[in-house]
């Protein structure tokens, strides 16, 4: 239920009074393992989260901590008692990264690395890299890269192509184009560059619209994806030197 996930008021009669217990979104990074398992209502109950980044309950806002990002994932293949997720939660997730099967190689190497592992515990190896101050700042960093004008209409262009395009029933929002603008900002940072290129819009775009938009059905039927005609639309659109 949306109370298993936001919390609930629980009346205390030493007080004689409603106090909120925090749910588990009240946490810096939120995990959900098989989203669309979870009904209707209880999807619904994460847009304020994903958005605004509180929770709203009996008249009452309370403010999440920040850094904040909520994780999920789905399961590909059973689709019996799942929900789909409506557009506009799809529309609140930066990216849909597809994981594939391992290579033989890459499983190989998943079974030394438990192997050698003996009876030790491997959360134990998890050690601590960053903390909430450092993201923040990172995060502050990020805002602060150079994007030119001329890759801010390139991005444009791409978000607008997707709601006329004959192969897509449903194009991306305007909140596809500051994810877009974002997460190559990000890139950038990463790459340790303060500035954003071509290439690190091209490169982010699909991991952004692939949840985005909606093919056709027949282009559904064809077997085209949303990889195939994100690149046919960066691909028709002049890319800006």
């Amino acid at each position: 239920m949306p109370s298993d996930v936001l919390g609930t008021s629980i009346f205390n009669p030493n007080t004689s009074k409603f106090e909120f217990k925090k749910g588990p979104v009240f946490s810096n990074i939120v995990l959900i393992d098989e989203i669309n398992r979870s009904p209707a209502k209880t999807q619904a109950a994460l847009f304020e989260i994903m958005e605004e980044r509180q929770v709203t309950i009996d008249g009452n806002t309370y403010q999440l901590e920040a850094p904040f990002i909520v994780i999920a994932t789905q399961n590909p293949i059973e689709y019996e008692g799942t929900y789909r997720l409506p557009e506009a939660q799809l529309d609140r997730f930066l990216f849909k990264i597809q994981v594939p099967y391992p290579s033989a190689l890459q499983e190989a190497d998943i079974l030394n690395r438990f192997h050698n592992m003996g009876s030790a515990n491997p959360f134990d190896a998890i050690q601590a890299v960053l903390n909430a101050e450092q993201i923040r700042d990172i995060r502050i960093l990020v805002k602060q890269t150079v994007i030119d004008e001329k890759l801010l209409h390139f991005i444009a262009q791409i978000t607008t192509t997707t709601r006329n395009h004959k192969s897509i029933y449903l194009g991306a929002s305007p909140r596809a184009s500051l994810a877009i603008m974002n997460a190559s900002k990000a890139i950038a940072t990463m790459a340790g560059r303060d500035f954003v290129t071509p290439d690190d819009i091209v490169f982010v775009c699909p991991y952004v619209l692939r949840h985005r938009i909606l093919l056709t059905p027949e282009k559904e039927m064809e077997g085209v994806t949303t990889n195939d005609v994100v690149k046919q639309i960066i691909s028709g659109i002049e890319v800006p030197r």
